[in-house]
């Protein structure tokens, strides 16, 4: 292996002379290392919180109410997605992309030790505020510095991409697997002390090598003016101040907070539109792609609403429904989590090479968005035929049904960002990127709240009435995809 460059010679992304990580750029290795980490840590954790939030005392969970917990979750997985603003803002205008995703880190490594260390509800609400907050700032920040490790020309980077993903879907692959089992043999708190690991692990990987990103990922895109800063801060410690009296007069609870994220995601959204669209700038083709974007976001919106049912009704079916006995010894629940990522691991590259091939014949991005969501609903209307009773639905059906989730994900997910940058104007390129997460916010808040509806007793109306909604949603974006396709002024 050569020696580490030097990082006061020109960044290793303006050459192709550096390809030691799998003929990748070596800093890579390191970026690779932290998001496989976080991932590992955040889905391992996700996958046994909604069932430590419901379980009995007895059990060694919380005791929650069904309804509320899968609220939280719901509120908890939106928040993460609301949060990405504000790590787009810090690394734009204050610290930089790079310092802002070594805080977060550690943001999210303390998350997971709260919920490790401390009891009860003290624990949960410490811990999902903190990891919220650092998975946003990692998730809006870790790809941006992927980009900066290539020059514009550089062919290398598709790859680089693709490699980088491989690795966020080996961490989600195997958190579920070593928390669950934890979980189930040792404990909940054992579970979550294996998430703040796999996260301590990550993030010392990363601090030993971040000296070798290049200085770029240290720039300050469009830095606060002078003075601006105390301003902000007064304005956020404003903010922390009503939350903290809201939450103590009782406003502010458990079983609400999911709508107050949706109220929150709804009321943002509605602003960065109108913003946009009042713009006099924003005109002509810029002004068409607007329009475009909005039947976009509401099937993103119906979309996510579904897909993350993984971490509330799927779990919840996983633990009262399915039968998990393998030859005689009973999986934990959160294993079925990690049959996405083996989907998704298997399917990518065979969508990419199917794309490809078809080139300018391949559907457009609407007929695209609308096919996703209304196979995200067929998904749903899967688990009708399922066998009814108490733990007696095969592991290979739902295999099968989320398999028809990785299919509906793989249709709509991967073109989402793309998407909405081609389609962003060039003033608001970062207020669109900002939208398209508002979406996938208010979907799994949403999510959360939908989940409450679910009765395993008696769960047909549930999957029928989201399924058939989810359904008509994506037929009408499909049948409305040439108008659509339009207004989006030759961009696809």
């Amino acid at each position: 292996m050569s020696q580490t460059p030097d990082t006061t010679q020109a960044p290793a992304r303006r050459s192709d002379s550096d390809t030691r990580f799998f003929g990748q750029p070596g800093v890579l290795a390191n970026l690779f290392g932290v998001e496989l980490w976080e991932r590992f840590s955040f889905y391992g954790m996700q996958g046994i919180l909604l069932i430590y939030l419901y379980y009995s005392a007895a059990q060694g969970g919380l005791g929650i109410d069904e309804g509320v917990a899968t609220g939280i979750v719901g509120a908890y997985g939106g928040a993460v997605y609301l949060s990405t603003i504000l790590g787009a803002w810090l690394a734009d205008r204050l610290i930089g992309p790079e310092r802002t995703l070594f805080y977060s880190a550690i943001a999210v490594m303390a998350g997971h030790v709260a919920l490790a260390l401390l009891p009860g509800l003290t624990g949960v609400g410490v811990g999902l505020v903190l990891i919220a907050l650092g998975s946003g700032g990692v998730k809006a920040n870790a790809t941006s510095l992927v980009g900066s490790l290539y020059d514009e020309h550089d062919t290398r980077r598709d790859a680089g991409f693709s490699l980088f993903y491989m690795g966020i879907n080996i961490g989600a692959l195997i958190g579920p697997l070593l928390t669950g089992l934890l979980q189930k043999e040792a404990g909940f708190h054992w579970g979550f002390g294996a998430a703040a690991v796999g996260m301590a692990l990550g993030l010392t990987q990363y601090a030993l090598f971040r000296k070798n990103l290049p200085a770029e990922t240290n720039h300050v895109a469009n830095p606060l003016p002078q003075g601006k800063l105390a301003t902000y801060g007064i304005a956020a410690a404003v903010v922390l101040v009503v939350v903290g009296v809201l939450t103590w007069v009782g406003v502010i609870t458990a079983d609400r907070l999911a709508n107050i994220v949706i109220g929150i995601s709804a009321v943002a959204a509605v602003a960065y539109f109108a913003l946009i669209l009042r713009d006099r700038e924003v005109q002509g083709v810029e002004r068409s792609r607007i329009f475009a974007f909005v039947p976009l976001f509401v099937c993103n919106v119906v979309f996510w609403s579904l897909y993350q049912q993984q971490f509330t009704v799927v779990t919840i079916y996983a633990d009262k429904r399915l039968d998990r006995d393998l030859f005689g010894w009973e999986m934990p629940v959160s294993w079925v989590q990690s049959i996405n990522p083996v989907f998704i691991i298997v399917l990518a590259g065979v969508f990419a090479a199917l794309w490809t091939k078809l080139g300018d014949r391949q559907p457009v991005t609407p007929f695209k968005f609308g096919a996703g969501t209304a196979l995200m609903g067929v998904a749903f209307f899967c688990f009708l035929p399922m066998p009814g009773g108490e733990n007696t639905a095969p592991l290979l059906g739902l295999a099968g049904i989320l398999l028809v989730f990785t299919l509906a994900e793989l249709l709509i997910s991967p073109v989402g960002l793309s998407a909405t940058t081609k389609l962003a104007p060039k003033k608001y390129r970062t207020q669109m990127v900002a939208l398209y997460f508002l979406s996938i916010a208010l979907g799994t808040a949403l999510a959360g709240v939908l989940a409450g509806y679910y009765d395993d007793t008696n769960e047909s109306p549930f999957f029928i009435w989201v399924g058939l909604a989810s359904v008509v949603t994506g037929v009408v974006v499909m049948l409305a995809s040439k108008p659509i396709h339009k207004l989006m002024a030759g961009v696809d």
